[in-house]
């Protein structure tokens, strides 16, 4: 921290003292004096503290809480977007602060791009004036995005979707510890992440934002990352504080697979989808997490932010959740204005705050009518109440009454050493090796020179929901070429091609000639997205928040790029920098190697050129299904018994028609299907051991199993799980993801992997509404989702 900005701290400091509140006779709590009331005592219990404080709050206070407001209320960050330089004023509005605390006080959007030094002085200013000299001195949510990373000019790691391709729990926790590091020391507590939308309508622009596909693999890694995100206590906080960082499971539920792929688009589907796909992965990641967000879709008609069913009967009741959660940024005023099931503010108000929500800003600021509606008999301080209830007890599992401050000491943790060590293995684990024909990859360091080419070749690309200008923190493949070749005698050449967003082919004899000039080419193609200024300025891309596409192919002159190339007759290795999957069977059928990274974090590109030269073997399994077109979507793994018959036509490279039925020139099996993913090494699996063929009621299965690298070079492989109910009262998956571990062993070495699998694993939602695990056979297979290495069978008795 700079001496001037120390000195303006001290001198805040001084201006006031600190007050100890009494409850006088009306309940309210009066400044000095008097015995420190028990929502102040950091040794009480988090439960009395919030029975003690609530009965002292105002209904205008109460409703305060519920409404998120701005830290631009009182900072001009104006200026703070355009870089260099940035604007380090370290003033404020006073005015502007205090009427922002009276009306919108509980919770501050503070996703600004500024600098570190005016940020913490902005959150100091407001948080000192919150604890000393607001009435009853509640401290403030001081709020960002933490998808992928601290969004305000913190490190940024690989999108969730390519997180996800890395099967490693330990890891994706280690990486979010990273993400609460960094913005914890400048006085956020409160991040915008995990999402744990599924990515089984891939037209959906947000595909990037999740776990992928598969509801235990999403829940698996969504509960790693929340409690990575949470784990730790803040400093000089009460004994009774449970987190660090409050983390914000979004988008409850169902927000991912809306109707046609369209941004806010209906969910359609019955109860035993809900349960079954969408609400389980947030039951076993979120039941712990501080906060949850609603989603701005329906789903079989009724809008999640009003919705009983969803928010009060599953997640109150059914989940037993007693956290914050908020709507979405504007999404209360679409009950009205979008979905047209309310008159207008007031009633958007009602029906959301009686499903004990608050309002993220955004929109008009409907929670604003409540003071009036509870004064009219319109809406019952009960919901009022309960919903501060929630919001209390987060705050106090924080410790924020003790202490909301920043840290002196936050540069520490700002892109440290030990953060880009992490940030290096999970951005090796990313990368998924989908096709190796020949063994092609690795390329040996031992050949005269490579081509690179492609638009995403010498091109940052990180995912949505990331700072402007963070891509001077990035890598391209072509920065990590030169850094994994420096010290061999490889000639790199390189040649755009032709950019991501055109048809125009000018480029094209350029990159033709430096592959002739090669041994083996390397085409670096694929979708793009924007960081959070620019993609809602307008400008292009294919993926991201609100970009949502009717086509899953390359776009402009991409494909015809990789053709030309191909035709060179040099080894073509095509990689995919997408944020997901990319729909271009000529390729998966010719290219003689290719590879999927999805969007990368900021040492990216180094990670891709150790994996294409061997200094890494690759890991990564694809959390998503890559299908061959958008006609043959949906292309997810899990799908119902029945749902998927294959009578395949196709159309020839010479244009010849092949006819079929399912499909009648193409066919449903996905190019690359869910957790498939390739070694430079091979492997192999034996002893696979049931400890019980025969289960009770509820009995977990235990198995083991023995996994072996027969490959010359050492490796990671993810050992999967599926099972499958062989006879059901409904209609179940043909097969689900149950568990899975990821083993290191160098080569010619064997390891027995242990299993547990709770009974509630392998239920289903019964025709009477219930989660049961019903008696009958079931197969128990090792393998990625559509390969089996090994298989058994086990019953369940009644």
């Amino acid at each position: 921290m700079s001496q001037i900005l120390s000195l303006l701290l001290l001198g805040l400091f001084a201006t006031t003292s600190t007050q100890v509140y009494a409850q006088d006779g009306d309940g309210d709590a009066a400044r000095g004096g008097g015995s420190v009331p028990t929502y102040k005592n950091p040794k009480a219990s988090i439960e009395a503290r919030i029975a003690d404080l609530l009965p002292r709050m105002t209904l205008e206070e109460k409703v305060a809480q519920l409404i998120q407001g701005d830290m631009g209320g009182w900072m001009n960050f104006a200026e703070s977007v355009i870089s260099p330089p940035l604007d380090n004023t370290l003033t404020h509005n006073q005015t502007g602060l205090e009427e922002m605390m009276r009306l919108k006080g509980g919770s501050i959007w503070a996703g600004y791009s500024s600098t570190f030094e005016k940020f913490v002085y902005g959150v100091t200013v407001g948080q000192k004036y919150l604890l000393e000299k607001s009435r009853l001195g509640i401290p403030a949510f001081i709020q960002s995005e933490g998808l992928h990373g601290f969004t305000n000019n913190g490190t940024i790691w690989p999108s969730p979707v390519a997180l996800a391709c890395s099967f490693n729990r330990d890891l994706l926790q280690a990486g979010a510890k990273t993400i609460s590091d960094e913005a914890e020391g400048v006085g956020i507590n409160h991040l915008f992440a995990p999402v744990l939308d599924l990515g089984r309508e891939l037209r959906f622009g947000r595909v990037e934002e999740g776990f992928g596909e598969d509801p235990y693999l999403t829940g698996e890694m969504g509960k790693a990352f929340v409690t990575g995100l949470q784990s730790g206590a803040r400093r000089n906080t009460s004994s009774t504080a449970k987190a660090r960082m409050a983390s914000t499971c979004k988008h409850f539920a169902a927000f991912g697979s809306p109707q046609g792929g369209l941004n806010l688009g209906q969910v359609s589907g019955g109860e035993r989808e809900l349960q079954t796909t969408y609400v389980r992965p947030f039951a076993k990641a979120c039941k712990d997490s501080l906060s949850i967000m609603t989603a701005y879709s329906s789903y079989d008609g009724i809008p999640a932010v009003s919705n009983k069913h969803l928010l009060t009967d599953i997640l109150r009741n059914q989940i037993g959740y007693n956290y914050w959660v908020t709507s979405d940024a504007g999404a209360v005023d679409l009950l009205h204005s979008f979905h047209q099931v309310s008159s207008g503010r007031e009633q958007d108000a009602k029906l959301a705050v009686e499903n004990y929500s608050g309002e993220m800003g955004g929109g008009t600021y409907t929670y604003l009518t409540l003071v009036d509606q509870v004064k009219n008999g319109k809406v019952d301080i009960k919901y009022i109440n309960k919903t501060v209830e929630y919001i209390l007890r987060a705050k106090f599992s924080l410790g924020l009454f003790e202490n909301p401050y920043p840290y002196a000491d936050y540069a520490k943790t700002i892109r440290s050493a030990s953060t880009k060590a992490k940030l290096l293995e999970m951005e090796r684990e990313t990368i998924v090796l989908l096709d190796n024909k020949s063994k092609t990859l690795p390329i040996s360091k031992s050949i005269r020179s490579v081509a690179l080419i492609g638009p995403s070749a010498n091109k940052v690309i990180f995912g949505d929901y990331t700072f402007h200008g963070a891509d001077k923190w990035g890598t391209t493949p072509l920065d990590g070429f030169k850094k994994v070749l420096a010290n061999t005698s490889v000639k790199i050449n390189y040649a755009k091609g032709c950019e991501l967003w055109s048809h125009e082919e000018t480029g094209f004899a350029e990159a033709v000639s430096a592959a002739q000039s090669s041994d083996v080419a390397v085409v670096v193609v694929g979708t793009w997205s924007r960081d959070q200024n620019e993609l809602w300025q307008g400008l292009n891309a294919t993926t991201g928040e609100h970009v949502d596409v009717a086509d899953l192919g390359l776009v402009g002159a991409q494909l015809p790029l990789v053709k030309a190339i191909k035709a060179t007759g040099k080894p073509t290795v095509v990689v995919f920098v997408s944020g997901k999957p990319v729909a271009e069977p000529w390729i998966a059928e010719h290219a003689d190697a290719v590879v999927s990274q999805f969007y990368p974090g900021e040492l990216g590109g180094i990670a891709l050129a150790e994996v294409l030269f061997g200094d890494v073997n690759p890991s990564g399994k694809t959390s998503v299904s890559w299908p061959r077109s958008v006609g043959t979507l949906p292309a997810f793994y899990n799908y119902l018994k029945g749902s998927r018959p294959v009578d395949p036509g196709y159309i020839a490279d010479d244009g010849s028609l092949h006819f079929g039925h399912q499909y009648v020139l193409s066919s449903p099996v996905p190019l690359w299907s869910f957790g498939h993913g390739l070694s430079y090494t091979t492997w192999s699996y034996s002893g696979l051991t049931l400890a019980k063929q025969n289960l009770g009621a509820g009995e977990p299965l235990k198995l083991s199993v023995t996994v072996k690298n027969t490959g010359t070079v050492a490796g990671k492989e993810v050992v999967q799980i599926y099972v499958t109910d062989v006879l059901s009262s409904v209609v179940v998956p043909v097969r689900n993801l149950v568990g899975f571990s990821k083993v290191e062993l160098a080569a010619g070495a064997s390891a027995k992997v242990d299993f547990t699998i709770p009974a509630t694993e392998f239920g289903l939602w019964s025709m009477d509404n219930k989660w049961i695990v019903e008696p009958g056979l079931f197969t128990v297979t090792i393998g990625p989702s559509d390969q089996v290495f090994a298989n058994s069978t086990f019953t369940v008795t009644s």
